[in-house]
Parts: structure tokens; sequence; C-alpha cells
């Protein structure tokens, strides 16, 4: 069996991110697995990005693309409040993504969902996959995780979901992604972003529902073995 994990490898958060829309407002969901290789190298990194006072992005793929799109993003969305002298809208931040993106098609690796509510049009969800298009939905998927969700998604999600029915189809699916896609793991963790501002919220592994035959969450793997081991003897 070979060991010899390349840690050098670039960072790649094979993911499960989630955009979905509801009456008032928007929620983003993400899982925390950061992977090289078969590495994991952070299993809980925070993969919901703040843009602004009121849009968010939720990156996958390359760890390093998405975090150099998201900066670059958020200082000229910077400069463009203080310009107009009053907050971007999420159209004019998802159009910024789309921009850098498509310019850089053949650089970067990495999908993103931007989501985010403003006074014209209330909650949005934009995706921005490989290659730089853009597509408003009502619901958004990305990352690996997401190939398990597209039929789960066609049944469960509504138009008209209030805020905390929003929330648990988010919580359910990424725990859903997480069950199948190794590449997927750690926590949960959703932005619900509405007209009274952002709410951060986050579920440890323990508090997520077990699908198919995932084990219970353990203290030890002694437990998981059935009680004390028997000395060894040298």
């Amino acid at each position: 069996m070979d060991l010899n994990f390349d840690l050098n490898a670039p960072h790649s958060m094979g993911t499960t991110i989630i955009g979905v829309t509801y009456d008032g407002g928007v929620v983003l969901g993400a899982d925390s697995r950061t992977s090289t290789g078969v590495y994991v190298a952070n299993r809980a990194s925070d993969k919901i990005t703040q843009l602004t006072d009121n849009v968010y992005v939720c990156r996958s793929g390359s760890a390093a693309d998405s975090q150099v799109v998201s900066d670059y993003v958020r200082y000229f969305l910077h400069q463009h409040t203080i310009q107009l002298g009053q907050p971007a809208t999420v159209k004019v931040a998802a159009n910024l993504v789309r921009l850098l993106a498509y310019n850089n098609k053949n650089s970067l690796q990495t999908g993103l969902i931007i989501g985010g509510w403003d006074k014209y049009e209330g909650g949005q969800i934009f995706g921005v996959p490989l290659g730089g298009t853009i597509v408003q939905q009502p619901f958004a998927i990305g990352g690996s995780g997401s190939s398990y969700l597209y039929g789960f998604f066609d049944q469960a999600w509504k138009e008209g979901m209030t805020k905390d029915e929003a929330e648990d189809l988010v919580k359910k699916a990424v725990s859903l992604a997480i069950a199948r896609d190794g590449a997927s793991g750690g926590v949960v963790r959703t932005v619900i972003i509405n007209s009274e501002g952002v709410t951060r919220n986050f579920y440890p592994g323990d508090q997520l529902p077990l699908w198919h035959e995932e084990l219970e969450p353990q203290n030890s793997l002694l437990d998981i073995l059935g009680g004390s081991p028997e000395p060894m003897n040298i």
C-alpha cells in the first residue's frame, strides 16, 4: 500500500456548496473539508466568504483560485460602494465574479455560488461554474458532492419556503452529500441573508442526520472496537 501522499499538491475544496432562495432572502451552505489529494488538509475550513455586508460567495474547486477571486471582487466592490455611496447589488457582485472567472477561464479551476439580498430585487442566487458562465437560479448546487443532490433538490425544493424550511433543506442536503462524497466532510456552515441582516450558523458533525450506513459519532476508536484492547506482549 502506497502511503506516500503528495502533501505539496494544490489544496482542493472537493466540496459541497449550496445556495437556496426562500420567501424573504437566501440561505447559503457548505461543508468544511479541504483536501490535498487523499489527505485532508483542513477539516474545518470556511467556504462561505463575505464580499459585502449583504453578499456572500460559496467557493469550490482550487482553494487558492477561489480565494484570490473573492479577494479581488471584495476589493472592487469596496471601491464601487465608495464611489456610488450605497451598497452594491447582488447582481453587480455576481457579474464581477463572472468577469474575473471568464477572463481567466484558462487559469482558474473554481466554481462559485453568489448569494445575497438587496432592496431592489430581494434575495438572489447566481451560479458561476468553471468557465465563467453566469446563471441566476432559485437554487444552485456545486462541488463534487453536488452530483449526489440533483434528484434530491428536484424533489425537495419548492417555492415560497420559510427561512427555517430553507435552512433545514440546506443542512439536510449537505449532510447527504457528506455521506456519499469522500471529498466532502467535516461540519456544516450556513449563512442566512435577508432584509434584517446576516446570520451565521454552525452545525458540528454530531448534530447532523446520519444516512445509509454511516457510523454514529464516537469519542474514540476504542468505542467502535468495543471496549479496552488486550495488553500487547513485547
